[in-house]
């Protein structure tokens, strides 16, 4: 029986994933910051819940030793935990912009840095990073988040050359819009001093609303992971959502149509004309 560690796993992707895996069979180890509220995951007779936060060393290396004392192993990583902030740049507190980096960057690395030694001795194991479709296309008021996505996008894609030598395999998930919690973690950009945004930040959003129609359930997108976990493939990018592969498409047509319907989709006219 194979063993699959994800983090952020207690609620949207990261629980539907949990779910999915001990459903097929697997044992899982489901990590959170505040494992004792956790009640569903719990239940589970194959689930470890246990804590992990991204942003604390030792509780790392703790939930991989418990793993592994329970289960005997970890066969699969799967790097889920993240958040993001909107709103202008400029708005952007430096903790802010630290913490962004903190969690969806170097949180990543420190969940593979711990893990390496484990599947190094066994000379097998997969890495899976969810990233985000904003890890290769951009919206308006996500800079923050697309800048720590797009670097997990290439991090990922680097590491899965030198692991080859080691034999173990880094693959990517890509996630469209998606019924979870996302946005109730999302934080806005904090610098109440600086106004000159608020009408384009209001307007981006409400857009982003209105053009958000091909959400993905947490269930589907769970599935595309364990289909990278499992088909034995050497791909390594996975889409997951039909808006994943309309805005990919849109983009690899070309990047300055792309462009174009972005703004057209998402920045009205007349705040165009107003800064010409």
């Amino acid at each position: 029986m194979k063993t699959i560690l994800i983090t952020g796993a207690s609620s949207g992707i990261g629980k539907a994933t949990a779910k999915k895996f001990a459903i097929e069979g697997w044992n899982v180890i489901a990590t959170m910051r505040s494992p004792e509220k956790e009640n569903e995951l719990s239940q589970l007779k194959n689930v470890l819940v246990t804590k992990l936060d991204v942003q604390d060393k030792a509780s790392i290396q703790e939930a991989i030793k418990s793993g592994i004392e329970k289960f005997g192993t970890i066969d699969t990583v799967v790097n889920n935990a993240g958040f993001g902030i909107l709103g202008a740049f400029e708005k952007s507190t430096d903790e802010q912009i630290q913490n962004q980096f903190s969690v969806n960057v170097f949180g990543v690395m420190d969940v593979i840095r711990a893990i390496l030694p484990h599947f190094r001795k066994k000379q097998d194991g997969t890495i899976i990073n969810i990233t985000s479709q904003g890890g290769r296309v951009t919206f308006p008021t996500c800079s923050l988040y697309h800048s720590t996505k797009f670097a997990i996008e290439g991090f990922s894609e680097s590491l899965s050359y030198e692991l080859l030598s080691q034999n173990i395999t880094v693959k990517i998930v890509e996630p469209g819009s998606t019924e979870s919690n996302f946005f109730n973690a999302v934080g806005m950009a904090a610098d109440q001093n600086i106004t000159a945004y608020e009408e384009f930040d209001k307007i981006a959003l409400d857009n982003w609303n209105k053009n958000d129609i091909m959400t993905s359930t947490t269930e589907e997108i769970a599935a595309v992971i364990y289909t990278a976990a499992t088909d034995n493939k050497d791909q390594l990018r996975y889409m997951a959502g039909r808006d994943t592969e309309l805005y990919f498409g849109i983009r690899n047509e070309q990047d300055q149509h792309y462009v174009n319907y972005m703004r057209k989709a998402y920045i009205p006219e007349i705040l165009v004309k107003q800064n010409k």
